[in-house]
C-alpha cells in the first residue's frame, strides 16, 4: 500500500466538452409566483448568470495550478484507490490529523485551512471513496473509517492520529471514534447527526425536542437530496453526469438551503471556489458515485432502507470536541452526547456556516487547534 505522487492534469478535451455543454444549456422556465424561484429550487436568473460566468470568466487552469501546490498522492487501500493530500508540518513531532469532507463539497473544503493547520499538524485530507479523484466506489461511513485507519497507519506510518470532519465527514469521524479508539486519540466535529425516528420523546430535553422538531421540518422542506440520493441515486446520476448546469443547480440548491439571505458563492467562500468544487465533481464524473454514498448510509443506518428500523448508536470513550457555527443546524450539547460521543468541549462560534473551513477558515483553525490542544493535554 505505497503512496504515489499524483498531479491533477485535466485533458483539454474535457474542458472543451464542458464549454460546449454550457453553451447548449437548455434553461427551464422561471417559477414566477415564487420569490426569486428559490423556494422551488435554484433560480433560473441566478443560473443564467452563473453559466455565463462559468463560460467566460472562470479559469480552471488557474485553480488546477493552485491545487497542485499541495502534495497530492494516491494509494490503494484495501483494494480501493484513494486520493489524498498529505502536508507535513515543519514542527518537530507534529501530531497527524485527518480531515474528512462531505457532500456537496470535496477535499477542496479544506484548501484554505491546510496551510494554517500544517503549522502545527501533519495534515491529511483524503477524497471520500466515490468522490473527486478517489475511486468511484460508494461506501458507508464505517467502512470508510476502516480505510482511513489503514491509510494513516499502514500507508503513512502513524501510530495514532486526530480526526475532524463535517457533513458526511462527521459520521466517518464518529465511526473512527466508535471503532478505532486504539489509534484515534481525539475528534472534532461540526455536526453530530440528525433524528432517525428511534428517539423516545419522553427522554428528550426541551432543547433536544426543539432540535428534533426543527430537523423534521427541515427534512420535509430542504431534504430532497437525502431522499433521492438515499433511494434512487442512479436515476439522478444520468442528469448530473450529462449536464454541467444541472449538476451546478442541484448542488447550489442545497448549499443555499432555502435561506432567502444565503448565497451559494459566499457559503463556499467565493464564486470561483463554488465553481472549483463543482468542477471537481464534473471533471471526475463522480456526481453519481458520490450520491450513492447516501444509499450506502441508508442501508447501514436503517438496516436496509429509509423505512427500516434505525440502528442504535454505539458509545465512544474518545474525547470529542464539537464546534457549533451559527449558520449551521443548532443542537444542544445533550443531543451530541445522546449520539454516544464523549463530549469534552462544546463551542458556539460567533460566525460561520455549514462550510466553515471555507467561509471562516481562521476561526475554524483556531477552534480545531485549541480543541485538540485541550483534549490531548488531558490524555498526555
Amino acid at each position: 500500500m505505497n503512496a504515489k505522487r499524483f498531479t491533477i492534469n485535466i485533458p483539454q478535451a474535457a474542458l472543451d466538452d464542458l464549454q460546449e455543454r454550457l453553451r447548449k444549456t437548455r434553461f427551464p422556465d422561471e417559477a414566477k409566483a415564487l420569490k426569486a424561484g428559490r423556494q422551488n429550487g435554484t433560480a433560473v436568473t441566478y443560473m443564467k448568470e452563473m453559466v455565463d460566468y462559468w463560460q467566460h470568466k472562470y479559469d480552471w487552469r488557474k485553480h488546477e495550478s493552485n491545487l497542485n501546490k499541495f502534495a497530492h498522492f494516491k494509494a490503494e487501500v484495501e483494494g480501493v484507490d484513494i486520493h489524498f493530500i498529505h502536508e507535513r508540518s515543519k514542527k518537530p513531532n507534529a501530531k497527524p490529523i485527518i480531515l474528512t469532507h462531505g457532500w456537496p463539497d470535496s477535499f477542496y473544503r479544506f484548501h484554505k485551512v491546510i496551510p494554517l493547520l500544517a503549522e502545527d499538524f501533519d495534515v491529511v485530507v483524503p477524497s471520500l471513496p466515490g468522490f473527486g479523484f478517489s475511486e468511484r466506489r460508494a461506501m458507508n461511513s464505517s467502512a470508510i473509517a476502516d480505510l482511513w485507519v489503514k491509510l494513516m497507519s499502514e500507508v503513512l506510518g502513524y501510530g495514532s492520529f486526530l480526526a475532524a470532519g463535517g457533513d458526511l465527514g462527521s459520521p466517518v469521524t464518529k465511526a473512527l471514534a466508535m471503532h478505532h479508539a486504539d489509534v484515534v486519540k481525539a475528534v472534532h466535529l461540526t455536526d453530530v447527526g440528525y433524528p432517525t425516528g428511534q428517539e423516545d420523546p419522553g427522554t428528550l430535553t426541551e432543547a433536544e425536542q426543539e432540535f428534533v422538531n426543527m430537523a423534521q421540518w427541515w427534512s420535509m422542506t430542504e431534504g430532497a437530496y437525502l431522499f433521492v440520493q438515499g433511494n434512487k441515486p442512479h436515476s439522478l446520476a444520468y442528469g448530473l453526469n450529462d449536464s454541467p448546469a444541472g449538476l451546478a443547480a442541484w448542488i447550489i440548491s442545497f448549499v443555499n438551503g432555502g435561506n432567502e439571505t444565503a448565497v451559494a458563492d459566499e457559503a463556499l467562500g467565493s464564486r470561483d471556489e463554488l465553481l472549483t468544487n463543482i468542477m471537481i465533481y464534473w471533471l471526475t464524473e463522480t456526481a453519481g458515485s458520490a450520491a450513492r454514498m447516501y444509499r450506502e448510509e441508508a442501508k447501514t443506518t436503517y438496516g436496509g432502507g429509509w423505512n427500516a428500523q434505525p440502528v442504535m448508536p454505539q458509545k465512544s470513550d474518545v474525547p470529542t470536541a464539537v464546534a457549533l457555527f451559527p449558520g449551521d443546524s443548532q443542537f444542544p450539547r445533550e443531543w451530541a452526547e445522546r449520539q454516544g460521543l464523549n463530549v469534552k468541549r462544546f463551542s458556539k462560534l460567533p460566525k460561520g456556516g455549514h462550510f466553515a473551513a471555507l467561509d471562516v477558515p481562521e476561526l475554524f483553525v483556531k477552534d480545531v487547534s485549541e480543541a485538540f490542544a485541550e483534549l490531548t493535554r488531558a490524555i498526555d
